[in-house]
């Protein structure tokens, strides 16, 4: 089977074509440096995302609160994560890079706060 995708490494945007054959990946075509080869690897057998959305904050500006993976979360864990994410109510002061959850779902990411947000009574 080849599967098609574009790489997303650098500004070059190279069209991959992917050969795979019983969950193996037999090679990786349209590359031009190894990093479109390795990206290619990772995406099909491992793929990881970094995580943003928001959480829940009382006494701020606004009523909720951005935030972040600090590294990239397996695609398959994203759900579990979210639903950590979604149970989370802080009150303010928070601010920015402040750890919201630490270890969120025992894959050693923590969820961060991207932004600060100052106390408003």
């Amino acid at each position: 089977m080849k599967k098609e995708m574009i790489c997303i490494t650098c500004p070059m945007s190279c069209h991959l074509v992917i050969d795979i054959e019983n969950n193996e990946i037999l090679s990786v075509e349209g590359n031009t440096c190894p990093r479109g080869k390795e990206y290619a690897i990772n995406e099909i057998l491992h793929p990881v995302r970094i995580l943003t959305s928001t959480v829940v904050i009382h006494h701020a500006l606004n009523s909720r609160l951005p935030v972040i993976t600090s590294k990239p979360v397996p695609f398959d864990q994203m759900n579990r994560v979210m639903e950590e994410i979604n149970r989370i109510v802080l009150t303010a002061p928070i601010h920015v890079k402040d750890v919201v959850i630490n270890n969120v779902c025992g894959l050693d990411v923590d969820i961060i706060a991207s932004r600060s947000m100052e106390r408003i009574d």
